[in-house]
């Protein structure tokens, strides 16, 4: 187990940052440190003892401690972001431009098979078993809802999402 533990300390870099704190990390500093501000690097054959730093005491008594800096704006971010805004705004039209044209389609099916219905023409229809059987008043009346609640629901306009 002691082991286990020498081998992730010799795994950790130390370095004093711009505001003067100890940092310890397990990634390299970034490029902005001096190689003189680095304490330790992974394998320099540092002691392998755990060391836990308390940021107020690390950070000298006469200066009050750093205030955070705001990162300057990085535009390529912030171009890629855009383009991933406009991506998902271009899939949401198509999306609805999609569900649109299904409507419509639907719609005018529903219109004609309803006009048909009310033609009073023997209509016929196959069951489970495969074979035709002529609709009688009941299920033409029972199709004819079907066909007025789909024209209902898909003739008027879009429901608000």
């Amino acid at each position: 187990m002691l082991l286990a533990l020498s081998s992730a300390a010799l795994a950790q870099w130390q370095w004093v940052d711009g505001t003067g704190r100890k940092v310890f990390s397990d990634t390299p500093p970034p490029s902005s440190i001096p190689e003189k501000n680095i304490l330790k690097k992974p394998g320099a054959g540092a002691s392998p003892a755990v060391v836990v730093v308390d940021p107020a005491a690390a950070a000298p008594a006469a200066t009050a401690p750093a205030a955070p800096q705001v990162p300057a704006r990085d535009t390529e971010l912030e171009a890629r972001k855009k383009q991933a805004e406009q991506v998902e705004e271009a899939k949401k039209k198509a999306e609805t431009e999609r569900m649109a044209k299904a409507r419509a389609e639907s719609c005018e099916r529903a219109r004609k098979a309803k006009i048909t219905m009310d033609s009073g023409v023997r209509l016929a229809t196959t069951n489970a078993k495969g074979e035709r059987e002529v609709m009688d008043d009941k299920a033409r009346a029972a199709e004819s809802q079907r066909m007025e609640g789909i024209i209902r629901s898909d003739c008027g306009p879009l429901p608000k999402q």
